[in-house]
């Protein structure tokens, strides 16, 4: 479960940031500012981001406030399952990333996979809708639903990309260590668990 510093700090921020939008009283503006530098002042004393980045990252946005989407590609080939080792911390996840504005969820599946693995791929059906909240993930700022679809390769080549340093298909009983921020261990599991069991319903927590 999420700690609870980091749940209020995420919930003061929502306020803040939908208060702001709608608010036109010069008072509640100073309210609702008030509110979101609480927030900023929450995580910057439990973590070392310091306040400009905080500010930058995570109470910068504007509009109503709702979570952010992850799209993660599931791709098998001959009972293996696609990983790209990511740059940044040298571990091991699905293809994907954030859902882009323009996009609709299947592209953005396939546009991570190209761009990630070098593979072309076409999207065959959703498995998943996970609040990243329930899952052993480590703690972040940001409320984030992670999508997962699997998809089928039609053509291309392993090949890396701008933010990945390898490609290769591993069996569910070799699993690489893992990039926890973007996939747990168990998420892997029910990804195999989809690809014995094509009938399985999709699972929305």
């Amino acid at each position: 479960m999420e700690l609870k510093w980091l749940e209020w700090a995420k919930q003061i921020q929502a306020i803040a940031q939908t208060g702001l939008t709608y608010a036109r009283d010069v008072y509640d503006i100073e309210r609702y500012e008030a509110l979101r530098e609480m927030s900023i002042e929450i995580l910057s004393n439990y973590t070392v981001a310091g306040e400009e980045k905080i500010k930058l990252t995570f109470a910068s946005d504007t509009g109503y406030a709702t979570p952010k989407v992850d799209i993660r590609a599931v791709v098998f080939h001959d009972d293996q399952l696609l990983l790209v080792r990511e740059k940044v911390d040298g571990a091991w996840s699905l293809p994907g990333g954030w859902a882009d504005i323009g996009l609709s969820p299947s592209e953005v599946a396939v546009k991570e996979v190209q761009e990630e693995s070098g593979y072309t791929v076409r999207p065959v059906r959703l498995l998943a809708v996970l609040d990243k909240k329930f899952h052993n993930h480590p703690p972040e700022p940001y409320h984030i639903y992670k999508m997962f679809i699997q998809c089928e390769i039609v053509g291309g080549d392993a090949q890396i990309g701008i933010e990945t340093s390898a490609v290769g298909f591993f069996e569910e009983t070799n699993l690489p260590g893992l990039s926890m921020e973007r996939n747990t261990l168990k998420q892997l599991q029910l990804m195999f668990e989809y690809y014995r069991n094509p009938d399985k319903n999709v699972i929305v927590d």
